[in-house]
């Protein structure tokens, strides 16, 4: 019992004296700590190696995939045109290239794709369990490439309300906030977009296709006006006979909508020599664009100077006429909204051809051809002949290009009015995780980004992993 009673008072002392107690547990876990550090910044360096293999590989892909698209290089050269951007973006983030491994380059010429896998090794700062003081970081990336084509319609606002405020006029180059140049900031704007493309074109002649609509109370239809508007005149027919034939003269090039015999808008893009059956008469007609009488009422300008351009890839000519803008006249959307469908549609290719405007539109097919509409305004929609309501007009005409395949992207400048957003809103194609499709610009400047920044999503390459 002594021996016992010895032990137990023993045990009692060494609890009580805890005067070596934390010397011990550090001793235990001290090695732990380390391990557990050591383990953490491998994590961290291992983590922060990969992502910046994967960033490396993925600009380097999408910049092969874009340049096999615009012509740059061959399918022979993506390997190469591969390990060169690569080499570029990663060496910046491992040093050495040694580390750096472009493992396999894949071309999947059925689906487009161009797939690379690449790794590089990365020295761990602190080696555990007898483990090697390198690991090896594989990532894979893909993006599609294309050889379709594109065409890009504009419409584009030059009605009174972007005219140049009198500051502006008697003070260029001393622009206050009072003064505003809204048509001189489109013109920038616009020449800068059919700049960046038609550079596409520069590797691969005819690639890109860009029309322009110009548009007021009614649009000038240039040449094409010859076969394919009807002059109203008062007191006359309101359809065009089946019969029709070009007039010896007409007054102008304007013109407005198309009409249904109930005096409708008709919103189709049928070419404009269609046979429509009135039901009411018992007769055909001929389904052309209409020049409504009621245009020689109009107080201000009836239609732009400045005629619309059909699908080309001259730049000059492009660039020539967004230059001649000037600004004058009612929104008339809806109408502008429907040329800009006869731009992109095929049932148009056979006129536009035949008046010596170039080769038309190509057929509707997702796979070879991109078709692009960007709608600009500054406001709303107030000038309609046929129909009741401008903007009810055009959002109809966007829903059935959409249903088309064509892709469309809106700019609201300065726009202060809600029906005119929600236009603009509506008309849009819907938003992706990539690609926005409304806009609204404030400014001159602001309006240069959103053309540009619509340029970048028109020829973005989207990776799929």
């Amino acid at each position: 019992m002594a021996e016992k009673s010895v032990l137990q008072r023993a045990a009692r002392r060494f609890r009580r004296d805890g005067s070596g107690n934390f010397g011990m547990m550090l001793a235990v876990l001290a090695p732990m700590l380390l391990v557990g550090a050591g383990f953490g910044i491998n994590i961290a360096q291992v983590s922060s190696a990969r992502s910046n293999l994967l960033a490396a590989l993925d600009s380097a892909v999408t910049s092969t995939a874009r340049d096999l698209t615009t012509g740059v290089i061959e399918e022979k050269d993506a390997k190469t045109s591969l390990e060169v951007f690569l080499y570029a973006n990663g060496v910046r983030s491992f040093s050495k290239r040694d580390k750096l491994t472009l493992d396999s380059v894949v071309l999947d010429r059925h689906r487009k794709t161009v797939i690379a896998h690449a790794s590089v090794v990365v020295d761990v700062a602190f080696p555990l369990f007898g483990a090697a003081n390198t690991q090896k970081i594989t990532t894979v990336s893909a993006a599609r490439y294309s050889d379709r084509k594109i065409e890009v319609v504009m419409m584009l606002d030059v009605t009174g309300s972007m005219k140049p405020t009198k500051e502006e006029k008697n003070r260029r180059g001393e622009v206050t906030k009072e003064a505003t140049d809204k048509i001189g900031d489109l013109m920038t704007a616009a020449t800068i977009a059919v700049e960046a493309l038609l550079s596409g074109n520069e590797h691969s002649p005819g690639r890109i296709r860009v029309a322009l609509v110009p548009y007021a109370a009614s649009v000038n239809a240039g040449a094409l006006a010859e076969k394919t508007v009807f002059i109203e005149e008062k007191d006359g027919p309101n359809l065009p006979p089946a019969g029709w034939t070009p007039p010896a003269s007409r007054p102008d090039n304007c013109a407005t909508e198309r009409k249904l015999a109930n005096g409708n808008a008709d919103l189709t893009d049928d070419a404009p020599d269609s046979q429509r059956w009135n039901n009411t008469t018992k007769e055909y007609y001929t389904a052309l664009v209409h020049r409504d009488e009621r245009l020689d009422d109009e107080k201000t300008t009836k239609c732009p100077a400045s005629a619309i351009v059909p699908l080309t890839t001259d730049e000059d000519t492009l660039k020539s006429v967004i230059g001649s803008f000037t600004a004058d006249g009612n929104t008339g959307g809806g109408i502008a909204t429907q040329w800009a469908y006869y731009m992109l549609s095929p049932k148009w290719r056979d006129v536009i051809s035949e008046t010596g405007l170039g080769d038309g539109p190509a057929d509707h097919d997702p796979e070879k051809i991109g078709k692009v509409a960007i709608l600009m305004t500054d406001g709303v929609y107030n000038r309609v002949y046929a129909g009741s309501n401008s903007s009810t007009n055009a959002r109809n005409v966007c829903t059935r290009m959409k249903n088309d395949g064509i892709e469309i992207f809106t700019i609201g400048f300065a726009v202060t009015n809600a029906t005119a957003r929600t236009t603009l809103s509506n008309c849009a194609s819907p938003d992706t995780a990539l690609t926005k499709h409304f806009y609204e610009a404030a400014t001159g400047e602001e309006l240069k980004r959103a053309f540009q920044d619509i340029v970048r999503n028109i020829e973005r390459l989207a990776l799929i992993q």
